[in-house]
Protein backbone atom coordinates (compact mmCIF):
# COMPACT_ATOMS: atom_id res chain seq x y z
CA UNK A 1 0.00 0.00 0.00
CA UNK A 2 1.72 3.22 -0.99
CA UNK A 3 1.41 6.21 1.68
CA UNK A 4 -0.04 9.42 0.62
CA UNK A 5 2.28 12.35 -0.15
CA UNK A 6 2.26 14.68 2.31
CA UNK A 7 2.33 18.53 1.51
CA UNK A 8 4.53 20.59 2.96
CA UNK A 9 2.41 23.29 5.31
CA UNK A 10 3.35 26.74 3.30
CA UNK A 11 6.32 28.52 5.55
CA UNK A 12 5.33 31.96 7.09
CA UNK A 13 7.12 34.81 5.42
CA UNK A 14 9.80 35.91 7.65
CA UNK A 15 8.19 39.32 8.65
CA UNK A 16 4.86 36.90 10.01
CA UNK A 17 7.36 36.29 12.86
CA UNK A 18 6.83 39.98 13.85
CA UNK A 19 3.12 40.32 12.82
CA UNK A 20 1.87 37.18 15.23
CA UNK A 21 1.19 39.78 18.84
CA UNK A 22 -1.17 41.60 17.03
CA UNK A 23 -2.76 38.49 14.63
CA UNK A 24 -6.44 39.03 16.29
CA UNK A 25 -6.75 41.88 15.75
CA UNK A 26 -5.65 42.31 12.22
CA UNK A 27 -7.64 39.37 11.51
CA UNK A 28 -10.87 41.14 13.25
CA UNK A 29 -10.16 44.19 11.06
CA UNK A 30 -9.75 42.18 7.96
CA UNK A 31 -12.93 40.78 8.79
CA UNK A 32 -14.35 44.21 9.07
CA UNK A 33 -12.73 45.08 5.34
CA UNK A 34 -14.56 41.41 4.19
CA UNK A 35 -17.75 41.96 5.59
CA UNK A 36 -18.65 45.24 5.59
CA UNK A 37 -16.60 47.73 2.82
CA UNK A 38 -15.93 45.57 0.26
CA UNK A 39 -19.88 45.33 -0.57
CA UNK A 40 -19.81 49.03 -0.36
CA UNK A 41 -17.32 49.63 -2.52
CA UNK A 42 -18.26 46.78 -5.41
CA UNK A 43 -21.03 49.70 -5.78
CA UNK A 44 -18.51 52.63 -6.68
CA UNK A 45 -18.08 53.26 -10.30
CA UNK A 46 -15.30 51.15 -11.43
CA UNK A 47 -13.42 53.94 -12.68
CA UNK A 48 -13.66 56.06 -10.03
CA UNK A 49 -10.43 57.80 -8.33
CA UNK A 50 -12.68 59.62 -5.53
CA UNK A 51 -14.89 58.38 -2.90
CA UNK A 52 -17.88 60.71 -2.15
CA UNK A 53 -17.33 62.15 0.83
CA UNK A 54 -20.72 60.74 2.98
CA UNK A 55 -19.54 57.61 2.26
CA UNK A 56 -15.80 58.48 3.91
CA UNK A 57 -17.33 59.76 6.61
CA UNK A 58 -19.15 56.81 7.47
CA UNK A 59 -16.20 54.70 7.09
CA UNK A 60 -14.85 56.84 9.58
CA UNK A 61 -17.27 56.52 12.08
CA UNK A 62 -18.14 52.94 11.56
CA UNK A 63 -14.32 51.84 12.21
CA UNK A 64 -14.41 54.38 15.03
CA UNK A 65 -17.20 52.62 16.91
CA UNK A 66 -15.12 49.17 16.54
CA UNK A 67 -12.82 50.13 18.09
CA UNK A 68 -10.47 50.53 14.15
CA UNK A 69 -9.99 53.63 13.51
CA UNK A 70 -7.36 55.92 15.95
CA UNK A 71 -6.83 53.02 18.14
CA UNK A 72 -3.48 54.19 19.41
CA UNK A 73 -5.31 57.11 21.31
CA UNK A 74 -6.40 56.84 24.68
CA UNK A 75 -9.79 54.98 25.66
CA UNK A 76 -10.70 58.35 27.86
CA UNK A 77 -10.78 60.00 24.46
CA UNK A 78 -12.45 57.42 22.92
CA UNK A 79 -9.63 55.23 21.13
CA UNK A 80 -8.33 51.77 21.73
CA UNK A 81 -5.67 52.46 23.84
CA UNK A 82 -3.49 49.85 21.39
CA UNK A 83 0.26 49.81 20.48
CA UNK A 84 1.62 51.66 17.46
CA UNK A 85 2.72 48.62 16.30
CA UNK A 86 -0.85 47.47 15.98
CA UNK A 87 -1.31 50.51 14.41
CA UNK A 88 1.03 50.24 11.55
CA UNK A 89 -0.24 46.23 11.70
CA UNK A 90 -3.74 47.71 10.41
CA UNK A 91 -2.46 49.93 8.11
CA UNK A 92 -0.84 47.41 6.58
CA UNK A 93 -3.62 45.40 6.04
CA UNK A 94 -5.51 47.90 4.96
CA UNK A 95 -3.23 48.08 1.95
CA UNK A 96 -2.74 44.51 1.29
CA UNK A 97 -6.46 44.07 1.01
CA UNK A 98 -6.66 45.96 -1.83
CA UNK A 99 -10.19 47.29 -0.96
CA UNK A 100 -10.58 51.35 -2.20
CA UNK A 101 -12.24 52.22 0.85
CA UNK A 102 -10.25 50.26 3.49
CA UNK A 103 -7.46 53.13 4.01
CA UNK A 104 -10.58 55.24 5.12
CA UNK A 105 -10.98 53.17 8.14
CA UNK A 106 -8.07 54.54 9.49
CA UNK A 107 -6.96 57.43 10.96
CA UNK A 108 -5.07 59.80 8.59
CA UNK A 109 -4.77 62.94 7.65
CA UNK A 110 -8.08 63.75 8.41
CA UNK A 111 -7.57 62.03 11.79
CA UNK A 112 -6.60 63.49 15.30
CA UNK A 113 -3.21 64.79 14.87
CA UNK A 114 -0.45 64.04 17.44
CA UNK A 115 -0.23 67.95 17.47
CA UNK A 116 -3.39 68.12 19.25
CA UNK A 117 -1.70 65.40 21.84
CA UNK A 118 -0.29 68.61 23.03
CA UNK A 119 -2.98 70.90 22.96
CA UNK A 120 -4.69 72.01 26.30
CA UNK A 121 -7.46 70.80 27.83
CA UNK A 122 -9.92 72.73 26.33
CA UNK A 123 -8.64 71.64 23.32
CA UNK A 124 -8.40 68.59 23.56
CA UNK A 125 -12.21 67.91 24.48
CA UNK A 126 -13.52 70.42 21.78
CA UNK A 127 -11.37 69.01 18.87
CA UNK A 128 -9.34 65.92 19.57
CA UNK A 129 -12.20 63.95 21.21
CA UNK A 130 -14.49 64.18 18.15
CA UNK A 131 -11.51 63.24 15.84
CA UNK A 132 -10.73 60.26 17.64
CA UNK A 133 -14.25 59.31 18.09
CA UNK A 134 -14.53 59.83 14.01
CA UNK A 135 -16.80 62.60 14.03
CA UNK A 136 -15.23 65.04 12.83
CA UNK A 137 -12.37 65.45 10.15
CA UNK A 138 -9.21 68.01 9.78
CA UNK A 139 -6.57 69.20 7.90
CA UNK A 140 -3.72 70.45 8.53
CA UNK A 141 -2.37 73.75 6.17
CA UNK A 142 1.62 73.60 6.50
CA UNK A 143 3.34 73.90 3.19
CA UNK A 144 3.69 77.29 1.59
CA UNK A 145 3.91 77.83 -2.25
CA UNK A 146 7.60 78.81 -2.52
CA UNK A 147 8.67 76.31 0.38
CA UNK A 148 7.71 73.05 -0.48
CA UNK A 149 9.89 70.61 1.60
CA UNK A 150 11.50 73.25 3.38
CA UNK A 151 7.93 73.00 5.54
CA UNK A 152 9.22 75.39 8.19
CA UNK A 153 10.27 78.40 6.08
CA UNK A 154 7.18 80.21 6.77
CA UNK A 155 5.82 83.21 5.40
CA UNK A 156 2.25 82.92 6.92
CA UNK A 157 2.36 85.30 9.81
CA UNK A 158 0.67 85.87 13.30
CA UNK A 159 0.89 89.18 14.70
CA UNK A 160 -0.97 89.69 18.70
CA UNK A 161 -3.85 91.81 18.57
CA UNK A 162 -5.37 93.42 21.49
CA UNK A 163 -7.52 90.05 21.98
CA UNK A 164 -5.30 87.67 20.61
CA UNK A 165 -3.95 86.89 16.88
CA UNK A 166 -3.99 88.47 13.04
CA UNK A 167 -2.95 85.43 10.98
CA UNK A 168 -2.29 86.37 7.33
CA UNK A 169 -0.67 84.11 4.35
CA UNK A 170 -1.14 81.38 1.87
CA UNK A 171 -1.02 77.39 2.30
CA UNK A 172 -0.77 75.17 -0.86
CA UNK A 173 -1.23 71.42 -0.72
CA UNK A 174 -4.17 70.62 1.83
CA UNK A 175 -5.58 67.76 1.45
CA UNK A 176 -8.94 67.21 2.97
CA UNK A 177 -10.02 71.28 2.78
CA UNK A 178 -13.24 70.36 1.26
CA UNK A 179 -14.25 68.50 3.83
CA UNK A 180 -12.37 69.39 6.92
CA UNK A 181 -14.27 70.65 10.08
CA UNK A 182 -11.23 72.60 11.72
CA UNK A 183 -7.83 72.92 10.18
CA UNK A 184 -4.78 73.44 12.33
CA UNK A 185 -2.15 76.37 10.30
CA UNK A 186 1.16 76.59 11.33
CA UNK A 187 2.46 80.10 10.98
CA UNK A 188 5.55 82.61 11.90
CA UNK A 189 4.66 84.16 15.12
CA UNK A 190 5.63 87.87 15.66
CA UNK A 191 5.47 89.15 19.26
CA UNK A 192 5.19 92.89 18.40
CA UNK A 193 7.12 95.65 19.18
CA UNK A 194 9.62 95.53 17.26
CA UNK A 195 10.58 92.00 18.20
CA UNK A 196 9.89 90.50 14.53
CA UNK A 197 9.20 86.57 13.96
CA UNK A 198 10.51 84.37 16.45
CA UNK A 199 12.65 81.36 15.48
CA UNK A 200 9.91 78.91 16.24
CA UNK A 201 6.34 78.26 14.59
CA UNK A 202 3.09 78.71 16.16
CA UNK A 203 0.29 75.94 15.42
CA UNK A 204 -3.10 76.77 15.91
CA UNK A 205 -6.40 74.89 15.89
CA UNK A 206 -9.26 77.15 13.21
CA UNK A 207 -12.76 75.96 12.59
CA UNK A 208 -12.92 76.11 9.02
CA UNK A 209 -16.23 78.64 9.05
CA UNK A 210 -13.40 81.24 10.49
CA UNK A 211 -13.94 84.80 8.94
CA UNK A 212 -11.01 85.41 6.48
CA UNK A 213 -10.16 81.37 5.95
CA UNK A 214 -11.41 80.37 2.69
CA UNK A 215 -10.21 77.75 0.56
CA UNK A 216 -8.64 78.80 -3.05
CA UNK A 217 -7.16 77.18 -6.22
CA UNK A 218 -8.07 73.29 -6.14
CA UNK A 219 -5.51 70.56 -7.88
CA UNK A 220 -6.10 67.22 -8.85
CA UNK A 221 -3.85 64.73 -8.08
CA UNK A 222 -2.35 62.07 -10.29
CA UNK A 223 -4.19 59.75 -8.78
CA UNK A 224 -7.24 62.11 -8.63
CA UNK A 225 -7.00 63.05 -4.82
CA UNK A 226 -7.82 66.60 -4.92
CA UNK A 227 -5.51 68.98 -2.46
CA UNK A 228 -6.19 72.65 -2.15
CA UNK A 229 -5.12 76.52 -1.78
CA UNK A 230 -5.77 77.65 1.62
CA UNK A 231 -6.01 81.64 1.92
CA UNK A 232 -5.94 83.45 5.37
CA UNK A 233 -6.78 87.14 5.29
CA UNK A 234 -7.22 89.09 8.50
CA UNK A 235 -8.08 85.64 10.41
CA UNK A 236 -8.57 86.72 14.02
CA UNK A 237 -7.78 84.22 15.87
CA UNK A 238 -8.73 84.16 19.78
CA UNK A 239 -5.77 83.05 22.35
CA UNK A 240 -7.47 80.11 23.12
CA UNK A 241 -6.36 78.89 19.53
CA UNK A 242 -2.99 78.65 20.30
CA UNK A 243 -2.45 74.75 20.13
CA UNK A 244 -0.53 73.92 23.71
CA UNK A 245 -1.78 77.59 25.13
CA UNK A 246 1.28 79.78 25.70
CA UNK A 247 3.54 77.40 25.96
CA UNK A 248 2.84 76.49 22.21
CA UNK A 249 3.84 79.96 21.07
CA UNK A 250 7.04 79.06 18.71
CA UNK A 251 6.86 75.19 20.02
CA UNK A 252 5.53 73.81 16.71
CA UNK A 253 8.35 72.64 15.13
CA UNK A 254 9.05 71.08 17.91
CA UNK A 255 5.98 69.49 18.88
CA UNK A 256 5.13 68.34 15.25
CA UNK A 257 8.25 65.74 15.49
CA UNK A 258 6.58 62.56 16.85
CA UNK A 259 3.95 64.39 14.57
CA UNK A 260 6.03 63.36 11.55
CA UNK A 261 8.25 60.40 12.43
CA UNK A 262 4.44 58.28 13.38
CA UNK A 263 3.37 59.77 10.16
CA UNK A 264 6.09 58.52 8.16
CA UNK A 265 5.47 55.17 9.84
CA UNK A 266 2.33 55.07 8.59
CA UNK A 267 2.80 55.71 5.47
CA UNK A 268 5.56 52.93 5.49
CA UNK A 269 3.09 50.62 6.62
CA UNK A 270 0.18 51.55 3.83
CA UNK A 271 3.05 51.08 1.07
CA UNK A 272 4.08 47.97 2.26
CA UNK A 273 0.69 46.62 2.19
CA UNK A 274 -0.07 48.31 -1.04
CA UNK A 275 3.28 46.02 -2.42
CA UNK A 276 1.86 43.08 -1.43
CA UNK A 277 -1.19 43.40 -2.71
CA UNK A 278 0.76 44.55 -6.25
CA UNK A 279 3.14 41.62 -5.81
CA UNK A 280 -0.23 39.21 -5.63
CA UNK A 281 -1.87 40.31 -8.38
CA UNK A 282 1.28 39.28 -10.20
CA UNK A 283 1.71 36.27 -9.05
CA UNK A 284 -1.91 35.00 -9.46
CA UNK A 285 -1.65 36.30 -13.23
CA UNK A 286 1.41 34.97 -13.72
CA UNK A 287 0.09 31.63 -12.99
CA UNK A 288 -2.71 31.85 -15.36
CA UNK A 289 -2.08 33.75 -18.05
CA UNK A 290 -0.48 31.68 -21.15
CA UNK A 291 1.61 32.75 -24.15
CA UNK A 292 3.98 30.52 -26.36
CA UNK A 293 2.43 27.14 -24.82
CA UNK A 294 3.29 27.99 -21.05
CA UNK A 295 2.01 29.71 -18.33
CA UNK A 296 3.88 33.00 -18.13
CA UNK A 297 4.95 32.39 -14.83
CA UNK A 298 7.46 29.93 -16.36
CA UNK A 299 9.37 32.50 -17.90
CA UNK A 300 12.61 33.54 -15.99
CA UNK A 301 12.00 37.38 -16.56
CA UNK A 302 8.75 37.10 -14.91
CA UNK A 303 10.16 35.39 -12.04
CA UNK A 304 12.96 37.87 -11.76
CA UNK A 305 10.21 40.05 -11.95
CA UNK A 306 8.35 38.47 -9.05
CA UNK A 307 10.95 37.19 -7.08
CA UNK A 308 12.45 40.14 -6.66
CA UNK A 309 9.60 42.05 -5.36
CA UNK A 310 9.30 39.53 -2.89
CA UNK A 311 12.57 40.17 -1.59
CA UNK A 312 12.00 43.58 -1.12
CA UNK A 313 8.53 43.48 0.33
CA UNK A 314 9.78 41.50 3.01
CA UNK A 315 12.68 43.53 3.60
CA UNK A 316 10.72 46.65 3.65
CA UNK A 317 7.92 44.79 6.25
CA UNK A 318 10.70 43.62 8.58
CA UNK A 319 12.17 47.56 8.76
CA UNK A 320 8.60 49.16 9.43
CA UNK A 321 7.74 46.62 12.14
CA UNK A 322 11.18 46.93 13.74
CA UNK A 323 10.62 50.96 13.55
CA UNK A 324 7.46 50.54 15.28
CA UNK A 325 8.22 48.50 18.00
CA UNK A 326 10.96 51.12 18.57
CA UNK A 327 8.49 53.35 18.77
CA UNK A 328 6.42 51.32 21.70
CA UNK A 329 9.29 50.69 23.79
CA UNK A 330 10.75 54.79 23.69
CA UNK A 331 12.20 55.16 20.89
CA UNK A 332 10.96 57.56 18.23
CA UNK A 333 14.08 58.38 16.35
CA UNK A 334 13.84 60.75 13.25
CA UNK A 335 16.08 58.68 11.33
CA UNK A 336 14.61 55.48 11.99
CA UNK A 337 11.30 56.67 10.69
CA UNK A 338 12.93 58.08 7.30
CA UNK A 339 14.66 54.95 6.99
CA UNK A 340 11.15 52.80 6.99
CA UNK A 341 9.68 55.63 4.61
CA UNK A 342 12.38 55.57 2.50
CA UNK A 343 12.81 52.03 1.82
CA UNK A 344 8.49 51.55 1.63
CA UNK A 345 7.72 53.71 -0.61
CA UNK A 346 10.52 53.33 -3.34
CA UNK A 347 9.69 49.77 -2.67
CA UNK A 348 5.98 49.67 -3.55
CA UNK A 349 6.60 52.26 -6.49
CA UNK A 350 8.88 49.35 -7.91
CA UNK A 351 6.37 46.25 -6.96
CA UNK A 352 3.57 47.88 -8.53
CA UNK A 353 5.70 48.94 -11.65
CA UNK A 354 6.59 45.38 -12.39
CA UNK A 355 3.01 43.64 -11.46
CA UNK A 356 2.02 46.00 -14.33
CA UNK A 357 4.92 44.83 -16.83
CA UNK A 358 3.76 41.28 -15.61
CA UNK A 359 0.04 41.87 -16.78
CA UNK A 360 1.24 43.78 -19.85
CA UNK A 361 -1.74 46.19 -21.42
CA UNK A 362 -4.64 44.34 -19.11
CA UNK A 363 -2.52 46.22 -16.33
CA UNK A 364 -2.73 49.62 -18.01
CA UNK A 365 -5.94 49.59 -18.85
CA UNK A 366 -7.97 52.43 -17.23
CA UNK A 367 -10.06 50.35 -14.25
CA UNK A 368 -7.79 47.88 -13.50
CA UNK A 369 -6.88 47.44 -10.35
CA UNK A 370 -2.78 48.39 -11.03
CA UNK A 371 -3.54 51.17 -13.61
CA UNK A 372 -5.01 53.20 -10.58
CA UNK A 373 -2.34 52.00 -8.05
CA UNK A 374 0.57 53.04 -10.72
CA UNK A 375 -0.75 56.71 -10.06
CA UNK A 376 -1.23 56.04 -6.37
CA UNK A 377 1.55 54.94 -5.40
CA UNK A 378 3.58 57.46 -6.53
CA UNK A 379 2.69 60.35 -4.53
CA UNK A 380 3.98 58.19 -1.45
CA UNK A 381 7.71 59.13 -2.58
CA UNK A 382 6.74 62.45 -1.62
CA UNK A 383 4.28 63.33 0.93
CA UNK A 384 5.56 63.15 4.46
CA UNK A 385 8.44 64.25 3.10
CA UNK A 386 9.94 63.57 0.06
CA UNK A 387 12.75 60.55 -0.77
CA UNK A 388 15.06 63.20 -0.83
CA UNK A 389 14.59 64.45 2.39
CA UNK A 390 14.77 61.26 4.00
CA UNK A 391 18.08 60.51 2.63
CA UNK A 392 19.13 63.76 4.29
CA UNK A 393 17.83 63.02 7.99
CA UNK A 394 19.69 59.71 7.74
CA UNK A 395 22.54 61.31 6.65
CA UNK A 396 22.57 63.94 9.04
CA UNK A 397 21.81 61.22 11.16
CA UNK A 398 24.98 59.50 10.07
CA UNK A 399 27.37 62.32 11.03
CA UNK A 400 27.51 63.28 7.33
CA UNK A 401 26.25 67.29 7.44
Amino acid sequence: MTASPVTAPRPLSPSAVLAQDHRELVEAFESFIRRELVPLAAELPETADQVPADLRAYVRRRSAALGFYAGDQPEELGGSGMPFTAVVLLHHAAGRSGCPLAPYALAGSDGPSPLLRHGTPEQIERYLVPLVRGESARCLALTEPHAGSDAFRLTTTAVRTGGGWRIDGRKTFVSNADRADIVLVVTATDLGEGAGPTAGATAFVLPMDTPGLRIGQRYEGMSGEPLFELLLDGVLAPEEAVIGGEEGIGAAAALAMDSLSRGRLVVAAMCDGVAEYALRLGVEYAREREAFGSRIGAYQHVQEHLVTTRAEVEAAKLLTLACARLVDEGTEAPENAALAKLTSSETAVRAVDRALQVHGATGWVRGHPLEHLYRYVRMMTIIEGTSEVQKVIIAQAMGLS
